[in-house]
């Protein structure tokens, strides 16, 4: 799986993870949040992109994103479900490459999944669902307005 850094261009997922480390051992004695989250557009096909975001709180974040295109998908139901679950497979495979790496969980950056539903607007109705899927998981759900990783991030370069 390969992921596009704005700054270095594209990388494999390893090298994505290699970065990653690279900056939060630049300044270890920081807190750090992993965030996930995915976004898509439709036109004549749909592109999903899924955004890791690495923050370094208080001091600035660097971020990667993977672009999948897919068939059109019209139903919103369904989008939201996909987009859930491509942030979820990444965040099991940041989750597992910390792990490898030899982070225990007391010092495993905090990973959230963030999910671009609302409590207003079309897709109230899929929360619950949603955020049960990502907190069964193991990881920690943020919705609009908290889910800049999806509203933000990955929606730039959804267009």
């Amino acid at each position: 799986m390969y992921f596009i850094s704005p700054s270095k261009g594209k990388m494999h997922f390893s090298a994505m993870m290699t970065d990653i480390i690279k900056y939060i051992e630049d300044l270890p004695a920081s807190d750090y949040k992993i965030i996930i989250g995915s976004d898509s557009m439709v036109k004549n096909e749909t592109c999903f992109i899924t955004a890791v975001i690495v923050h370094r709180l208080g001091k600035g974040a660097r971020y990667f994103y993977h672009k999948k295109i897919q068939r059109k998908i019209k139903s919103l139901r369904q989008k939201i479900f996909y987009e859930t679950a491509l942030s979820l497979e990444v965040g099991g495979m940041v989750h597992r490459y910390f792990a490898d790496f030899g982070f225990n969980d007391s010092d495993d950056p905090n990973v959230e999944i963030h999910i671009d539903v609302s409590v207003h607007g079309d897709t109230k109705d899929l929360i619950r669902e949603v955020v049960g899927m990502v907190t069964g998981s193991g990881f920690m759900a943020k919705i609009k307005p908290e889910a800049y990783g999806a509203s933000t991030v990955a929606d730039k370069h959804t267009k």
